[in-house]
């Protein structure tokens, strides 16, 4: 049994590695160049990629980002999963919006701009505070401008005169007061069975994803529950296939969509250490067919970025549950190198655990450990 991957980066790597025990052996593409390589030895795979897309059973990807010429060279074979549409979704905030409209899902009050001038009457419509996003190739915190009130918009309307906005339209979205950043991570298999992780809770800093806390404190099931109908509209309407992410705002008891990832997230690499099978692994049994694993929670797990760090004593796994996935990449600002995980039996151990790793590692590229550690042990 063999699989495809559209991109060769870590999550086509962790993809591979819980492949293994399984008997699945999971090739990857160098969107770059389209060369076939082994995503964990980065060795070049001496088959071309027409060879490769006859050979394997399914193709899925590993970011939304794919070049057009090559996303529809794979969905022509009939076996990539989830669909072309859905990839096609997740890339563009246009056509996301649009489907969030379409299935009355509730998200960010928006407006789309194509135009620098029509920026005017997005703020007389949503107010002065604004996060202005592109539809396209945008991702952590890049492709994004903040408005906090007009007298920074001429400067703002400068900035974004520099872009083609009729081929790459801006998201406008009102810049809400949310409680917290909270995301459902669950896979759909072809047959239609679904399988559920619990809320995650996700803290950012700077745009990007630095600490996931799984399962989210403080959520009841009409929670749970609110989130899980919402995957079940996109997932029912995309027909979907794989790992599927839904990243929420909450306010009060309400969810809101903030965006779609078709594909295993960053939010869902606590399943490794902290959930009976893995995000990675159930995406494989997802897209081959095979029957879905349990998601049932082993122990709270915190999920810990690590972000522009070069390399470093790995005293640290003397700590108890602490588990280092490390990606073998050369460093740079704000570049995800690897990942830790931190088990525990409850949130207060769990808290003691963060701030034992904390001592171990620069502040300066992990700046909320300390504060989300004593936060998790007054709960």
């Amino acid at each position: 049994m063999s699989v495809l991957v559209l991109g060769s980066g870590q999550l086509a790597r962790m993809m591979a590695l819980a492949g293994y025990p399984l008997g699945i052996s999971v090739q990857a593409v160098d969107v770059a160049d389209n060369k076939v390589v082994d995503p964990v030895t980065k060795l070049i795979i001496n088959n071309s990629l027409d060879r490769q897309i006859e050979e394997v059973n399914a193709i899925t990807a590993e970011f939304e980002h794919i070049p057009e010429d090559l996303l529809e060279l794979v969905h022509s074979s009939g076996k990539l999963k989830p669909s072309a549409e859905a990839i096609l979704t997740g890339a563009d905030r246009l056509r996301e919006k649009k489907l969030l409209e379409k299935l009355a899902i509730a998200n960010c009050p928006f407006e789309i701009v194509t135009e620098v001038d029509q920026l005017d009457a997005a703020v007389a419509k949503l107010g002065e505070k604004l996060i202005i996003k592109a539809s396209r190739d945008g991702y952590d915190g890049y492709g994004q401008w903040r408005l906090q009130n007009k007298s920074e918009l001429p400067a703002l309307k400068e900035t974004l005169s520099q872009l083609d906005l009729h081929k790459v339209p801006l998201v406008v979205e009102k810049m809400l007061s949310f409680e917290r950043e909270l995301s459902l991570v669950a896979v759909r298999g072809s047959d239609g069975d679904i399988a559920y992780y619990p809320l995650a809770e996700n803290l950012h800093y700077q745009g990007q994803l630095h600490v996931s806390i799984a399962p989210a404190p403080q959520v009841d099931e009409a929670l749970n529950q609110q989130a899980q109908e919402v995957f079940n509209k996109l997932a029912e309407s995309l027909d979907y296939v794989g790992v599927l992410a839904v990243e929420f705002f909450q306010i009060g008891q309400q969810l809101l969509v903030n965006e779609i990832a078709p594909r295993v997230h960053n939010s869902g690499h606590w399943t490794m250490q902290g959930a009976d099978t893995c995000q990675f692994e159930n995406h494989l049994r997802a897209v081959k067919g095979l029957p879905l694993g349990s998601t049932k929670v082993t122990s709270p797990t915190a999920m810990i970025n690590i972000i522009g760090c070069k390399a470093f004593s790995r005293d640290m796994l003397s700590i108890p549950g602490c588990h280092l996935h490390w990606y073998g990449k050369s460093p740079r600002k704000k570049r995800k190198m690897g990942h830790f995980n931190l088990c525990a039996s409850d949130y207060a151990e769990l808290g003691k655990t963060m701030h034992a790793l904390a001592e171990y590692l620069p502040i300066e590229n992990f700046p909320m450990l300390k504060g989300e550690a004593q936060r998790l042990m007054k709960l």
